[in-house]
């Protein structure tokens, strides 16, 4: 078959479009911005790939379009395919129905924390022999590509299902499907990792995410497993609505049902029902790690990983790019690059690296409220407090529709705003000192920021 995809550049459909080639079809694609690295990746997997939405592409004759939900009405070749009445579905349907039918799904949903804990469950199967497939929303160092179709392990019963982990997102599925992405994979083995108001820009509040999560809860059957942060509200909130599966809780207090850690988040025991079950020790850092730990953990063994096994892979888990992850260092100073962008992983990346350097070492965070909720102000009163632990906060506030300055004012002399990356590259390196870690934060390129920090510290 040959299919077309529609924003394939993005991290999800360039997934797919990688999954699709290793199951045999010919892939074509198209994206308003095709630059590596995801074009390179595409382009080593011989996709070809045209750069636009121009109507042309319908010359193409491909047996299907699949259609990213970065394409709206107005796209001048979705309007060319409306018109021309040629076959289309959606990135999460196609999926659903050409690699994950006939699976057992491991699916990770949250607000925070998928694409690790995705690639945390992904790398304990691997460890374990389990041959994965996978989808992620980032590149596992440990794997080196962000998806695979995997298979049965040699020696698997006839009837055993194949494993496929995916990052579930909430997110909605296509212009023309307003459901969460992650309704349509149907897991047998769903981790809920926390749930908070984000998304503004589709979702009126945070009543409504639940409402959706409750629609992921709805598919697993009753032979499942929900794998819960049973400190969240509002995944509370959510099983009260109706839950039809085995719930297994964790981060959980004292000897109450489920897994708790104790210890360090570099080095903990796990703890099962009050009962040790494993211990963990790894270069991760941050309570956030230790918790997407337990959640892997916990949905491994529904598909027969004994704790103790996992706890061991993870001690060989390398990690997600883009999660606090060193670019460099010039002056003496170093320049970390995160995905962080809501506040809540704002803080919690910021505690993670100061749990690394100390109290006594600066940290100067640089961040850029990039993400569609971001850039609305929805969570602009929240900034001061998710930089709290920072000793000094740069913001890029190019393009915002609310003033920045104004909302970090609570921090006083510790926070600048400029306009341009250039102006904010120049005050970073003007406040900069030897010993510093500069910590950049963006769930997009940041403008290339991180080389530009690195030149400029290394030229003064």
């Amino acid at each position: 078959m040959h299919i077309h995809i529609l924003g394939i550049c993005g991290t999800f459909m360039g997934g797919l479009a990688a999954l699709a080639r290793e199951a045999g079809h010919r892939v074509t694609g198209c994206d308003a911005g095709v630059y590596p690295p995801m074009s390179d990746q595409l382009r080593a997997l011989g996709i070809e790939l045209i750069e636009g939405f121009t109507p042309d592409q319908l010359a193409l004759k491909p047996d299907l379009f699949v259609v990213g939900n970065v394409v709206s009405r107005g796209n001048p070749l979705m309007e060319a395919i409306l018109d021309a009445g040629a076959p289309y579905t959606s990135g999460p349907q196609w999926l659903a129905e050409e690699v994950l039918r006939g699976r057992h799904v491991l699916a990770v949903a949250g607000t925070h924390g998928k694409t690790t804990t995705t690639s945390m469950l992904a790398w304990i199967l691997e460890a374990a022999g389990q041959q994965p497939g996978f989808l992620v929303g980032g590149v596992p160092e440990n794997f080196k590509v962000s998806a695979r179709l995997g298979g049965k392990p040699e020696g698997a019963a006839a009837d055993a299902r194949p494993l496929f982990v995916i990052e579930a997102d909430e997110y909605d599925t296509a212009f023309f499907d307003k459901r969460s992405k992650f309704v349509h994979y149907r897991p047998r083995t769903a981790v809920l990792n926390n749930l908070e108001y984000d998304h503004a820009d589709i979702f009126p509040n945070v009543e409504a995410i639940e409402t959706q999560f409750h629609h992921l809860v709805r598919t697993v059957p009753a032979q499942g497993r929900l794998v819960v942060n049973t400190r969240e509200e509002h995944l509370k909130k959510v099983l009260e609505k109706g839950c039809w599966s085995d719930v297994v809780r964790f981060g959980v207090r004292g000897d109450t049902p489920g897994f708790r850690a104790r210890g360090e988040p570099h080095a903990f025991d796990v703890l099962k029902s009050g009962m040790q079950v494993a211990r963990v020790e790894w270069s991760l850092l941050g309570e956030h790690n230790q918790m997407n730990a337990l959640a892997a953990i916990a949905a491994a063994e529904h598909v027969g990983v004994a704790p103790e096994v996992a706890a061991r892979a993870l001690s060989a888990f390398a990690n997600v790019k883009r999660r606090l992850e060193l670019r460099g260092e010039a002056g003496g100073v170093k320049v970390y690059d995160d995905f962080a962008h809501h506040p809540t992983a704002i803080r919690t990346t910021i505690d993670g690296l100061r749990r690394k350097v100390g109290p006594g070492t600066r940290i100067l965070a640089v961040f850029e409220p990039r993400s569609n909720t971001m850039k609305l102000g929805t969570m602009s009163a929240l900034l001061p407090w998710s930089l709290e632990d920072a000793d000094l906060a740069f913001c890029h506030s190019g393009g915002l529709g609310w003033d920045a300055a104004q909302a970090l004012s609570p921090m006083g002399e510790k926070a600048v705003v400029a306009d341009t990356i250039d102006a904010l590259v120049q005050r970073v390196v003007r406040a900069a000192r030897p010993g510093d870690q500069v910590l950049c934060m963006s769930n997009g390129g940041f403008g290339g920021i991180h080389q530009k920090l690195l030149d400029a510290l290394a030229a003064r």
